[in-house]
């Protein structure tokens, strides 16, 4: 029945009374969905419309399993009205992000909670068909774990960095090995339907909706990860740009080097900024006779990951700390330039290497005082994710509700 319900609200041509129905129904669970519980007298007022036609709508929405009596609310006096709101298993929503070394996946449920344990799989992301294949077998195997079934779970997010285009479904970073979109092959792979998003963007959206964002509107979000990502809310709303491929932050070429860039251009931000970079530089230092806390458990220097010298630097490592502190003050040089073009209330700090907190976010703060101009500056906050390595698949889970919904 909830699947029939959404089904129906996504119809391309639903005409006349029934159109005007499904449209009241969708109007009062993104009243739920947005703003919480209710009493019929709220959604009169606050819809526009009479009791009766309220109270029908309710009755048919509680008939499709989406929307529940949650019992007499608390007043001071009167007959106390009853208070309404989604049946938070009713529906469900997968959210998964692919990263470097692994994959995380959560569900959610309608009322944004995490309904399962947050799992992290082992899985090494590499431009294959083989690793495509990989990333189903991965998604089948948690799905067949979940203890609801698998109709219950109406759509799945699935995060990837690099290009995406979010409407079609197409990744141009990864696995663009067909004509069909990519969140197509995957759908027809899992039985549930795909969409597809850039990693950034929806970490971005995940801190905006649960996150440390309170009541600002004009947020930049910076995954500081193997590469440098940005998602943007504007206003509110996330920016895609013209063509869906804003917030390449990691790509503005603020150095002169002859270092190549994963995306085969040279002195971008990333070349001297990223952890990939800083893997780099930690390896060079090894070979040059440093020594570090990053090569024990019989780490070798070539096998050394972006993981190894975060964990060196919270066990104190003084060449893991020096480097992510220089990592950071270009990090900062970069963030500058952002805030002089975009004079941003929030600048929210995510990905493995904000985990570092102080030793990375320090140097951050001291590059963004010299370079950017401080009557700009004054009216920004620098702050670190809340959600932390939760906030991709929490981001995705809730883009799926979104979109199913069309909340705008």
């Amino acid at each position: 029945m909830t699947r029939t319900f959404f089904e129906e609200i996504n119809s391309d041509s639903p005409t006349g009374v029934a159109f005007k129905n499904v449209n009241l129904k969708k109007k009062v669970i993104s009243y739920f969905a947005n703003t919480g519980n209710a009493t019929i007298a709220e959604l009169g007022k606050e819809l526009n419309l009479s009791v009766p036609k309220v109270t029908s709508l309710l009755n048919e929405l509680i008939q499709d399993g989406l929307v529940q009596d949650h019992g007499k609310v608390d007043s001071t006096g009167g007959r106390k009205p009853n208070v309404y709101g989604l049946a938070p298993d009713s529906a469900f929503f997968l959210g998964i992000e692919v990263k470097t070394h692994h994959i995380n996946i959560g569900l959610t449920n309608f009322q944004k909670s995490l309904a399962s344990d947050f799992k992290q799989y082992p899985y090494k992301l590499v431009n294959t068909r083989e690793s495509l294949d990989e990333l189903c077998q991965i998604i089948n195997g948690f799905i067949e774990e979940l203890p609801i079934s698998r109709e219950k779970i109406l759509g799945m997010g699935i995060n990837l960095s690099g290009r995406i285009n979010y409407t079609q479904g197409y990744s141009y970073s990864f696995f663009h090995f067909h004509e069909d979109p990519l969140s197509k092959i995957i759908e027809n792979a899992v039985g549930i339907k795909v969409f597809l998003e850039n990693d950034s963007r929806a970490m971005a959206y995940g801190e905006f909706c649960s996150g440390v964002v309170n009541n600002e509107k004009d947020v930049l979000f910076l995954n500081l990860d193997y590469g440098i990502g940005m998602g943007m809310m504007m206003n509110g709303q996330l920016y895609y740009g013209k063509s869906g491929y804003s917030g390449e932050f990691g790509h503005i070429p603020l150095f002169q080097n002859e270092i190549i860039c994963n995306c085969g251009k040279k002195g971008c931000l990333e070349t001297e900024a990223s952890g990939w970079a800083l893997v780099e530089i930690f390896k060079e230092r090894l070979r040059d006779g440093a020594s570090s806390l990053a090569l024990r458990d019989n780490v070798q220097p070539e096998d050394l990951r972006l993981d190894d010298i975060i964990a060196a630097a919270h066990n104190d490592d003084v060449l893991a700390i020096e480097l992510i502190a220089k990592i950071g003050e270009k990090i900062g040089k970069g963030i500058a330039v952002l805030i002089n073009l975009f004079n941003p209330e929030l600048v929210i700090l995510g990905g493995s290497l904000s985990s570092t907190e102080d030793y990375i976010l320090l140097p951050i703060k001291s590059a963004i005082k010299k370079y950017s101009l401080s009557l700009v500056n004054n009216d920004t906050q620098l702050k670190v994710s809340k959600l932390g390595e939760q906030a991709g698949v929490i981001g995705a889970c809730l883009l799926v509700r979104h979109r199913l919904l069309a909340l705008e």
